[in-house]
């Protein structure tokens, strides 16, 4: 049963958040979090900091961490599979329709609809991330957290896997 609940969790997050990581990011924590009580928001949210310090597709790496935690080697293919079944079955299957499409007005208010969505999404899971940090953490050290990713990241243009290596260093000293 696990094995079929890791395939329609990663599948179903997939293929409605076609278009990589952003747009499957808040879907995978619905299903991982809210859905199938895998994970908290806060080991959640620890799993995509440090998924996203390595390289490579985040949704992947997700889809291997959690299946390998919920059903070992097996899972972890499994998670891996229902990931990416959908960018392959779209560019095998629907590749010559889309291509035939891809200037027709429809095809475009449709993308134009769906990126608001996408925002709304990852404000929605940045809100529960930091209600969680605040939580844990206490106001001050969340605060200082957001204003000197923000400063990092936005003025001196530090790479962001720095920022959250950083990040987990500052936690490791001084929240633990």
């Amino acid at each position: 049963m696990i094995y079929i609940q890791l395939f329609m969790a990663f599948f179903v997050s997939n293929i409605l958040g076609y278009g990589g990581g952003p747009a499957s990011i808040p879907l995978i924590q619905k299903e991982v979090v809210d859905h199938y009580h895998w994970l908290t928001v806060k080991e959640f949210s620890e799993m995509l900091a440090i998924g996203n310090a390595l390289p490579g597709p985040i949704a992947t790496k997700m889809a291997g961490f959690i299946g390998y935690q919920q059903a070992g080697i097996l899972g972890s293919v499994i998670a891996l599979f229902a990931t990416i079944a959908p960018s392959v079955l779209l560019l095998v299957i629907l590749l010559r329709i889309l291509f035939k499409y891809k200037d027709s007005p429809n095809v475009k208010k449709m993308t134009n609809y769906i990126r608001p969505v996408i925002a709304i999404l990852l404000g929605l899971m940045a809100y529960e991330f930091f209600m969680n940090s605040y939580g844990d953490s206490g106001i001050g050290q969340t605060l200082f957290l957001v204003a000197a990713s923000f400063v990092l990241l936005e003025k001196l243009r530090v790479h962001p896997a720095f920022v959250i290596v950083g990040a987990l260093v500052y936690g490791a000293v001084f929240l633990a």
